[in-house]
């Protein structure tokens, strides 16, 4: 799911279509499901790994039509397991459908855990994307595998866009599953409190230590550069704090202000995501004691530099 603005970073918006399963590496097919929108890009890319004997990552949304033509592509072929990154409603939910037609076991992220409860009077439309039925048969953590016939994917924790995020290496081709929380489009929404930005960053500075050459998103096309692209990424958020603290230096007090300041001509659809980024920055520097708020950071709340 992607962010609103990424005015100071430099992103690939050339689109892959959705509708067809077509081979991107020589262990990788992807076939994007047809949910395209402002946050999806072309849609959630789902991706089957192996030949033969494989893995299916990210079945994407409750779109019956999707998984019937996904399986269409694999006949003859047996599914391993349905490997899911995280419990948004455009990736996690077709897993069910999957593995009711297949009996394949559901592998991957556990159930969806945000990052922390609803403050009083918060209302829960700020986690409305949650797949909160998700319930795999083996919750995978830091390090865990599965396999097949040429092919491993081994999870690796990337908490921030959702606390349950994970993302998944390819060994085999120095590859990276990433989901939603790095993609080659678009910077992520981190919305509270689904999401925290403090451990955002923290996945993203945890990638920045690994080797892989490629990685392949939740959403739009590969990161053909990793580790230009997540200094890139992390740059950015620096950036987007500091100007935040500018505005509220200058005497902006609330989210719809900062966001009116710091994100100028952003597309109308976009502003509910904008709002959610400031927000989530504006948690992590009151967590810092870098700015007062009057009582919880809330998006109505009313907030100061320290």
């Amino acid at each position: 799911m992607a962010d609103a603005d990424e005015s100071n970073l430099t992103l690939d918006r050339s689109m892959p279509a959705a509708g067809r399963l077509e081979a991107v590496a020589p262990l990788i097919r992807r076939r994007i499901a047809p949910n395209g929108g402002p946050f999806t890009a072309s849609g959630t890319c789902t991706y089957v790994v192996g030949q033969g004997r494989v893995a299916v990552l990210d079945p994407g949304p409750d779109d019956p039509a999707h998984i019937d033509a996904l399986l269409h592509g694999l006949a003859g072929e047996h599914i391993e397991a349905i490997v899911v990154t995280h419990t948004h409603r455009d990736h996690s939910p077709g897993a069910r459908l999957l593995a009711a037609r297949t009996g394949a076991p559901i592998v991957g992220c556990g159930p969806h855990r945000a990052a922390r409860a609803l403050a009083e009077g918060e209302v829960p439309l700020l986690d409305a994307s949650a797949d909160r039925a998700h319930a795999p048969d083996r919750v995978m953590t830091e390090g865990d595998l599965v396999s097949g016939p040429g092919w491993t994917l081994v999870a690796v924790e990337t908490p921030g866009h959702t606390m349950n995020h994970l993302a998944f290496t390819l060994p085999e081709a120095q590859a990276l599953f990433s989901g939603d929380h790095v993609m080659a489009w678009s910077t992520t929404i981190v919305a509270p409190p689904d999401g925290e930005m403090r451990a955002y960053m923290a996945s993203l500075d945890k990638l920045r230590s690994r080797d892989e050459t490629i990685y392949w998103p939740g959403h739009g096309g590969p990161v053909r550069e990793p580790a230009r692209f997540l200094r890139g990424l992390a740059c950015h958020r620096r950036q987007r704090e500091a100007a935040i603290r500018a505005r509220l230096g200058a005497g902006d007090t609330g989210i719809a202000q900062i966001v009116a300041a710091i994100y100028q001509g952003l597309d109308p659809r976009l502003r509910g995501a904008a709002s959610l980024s400031v927000f989530a920055h504006l948690e992590d520097l009151v967590g810092r004691g870098l700015v007062a708020v009057d009582g919880t950071p809330r998006l109505d709340g009313t907030y100061a530099p320290v």
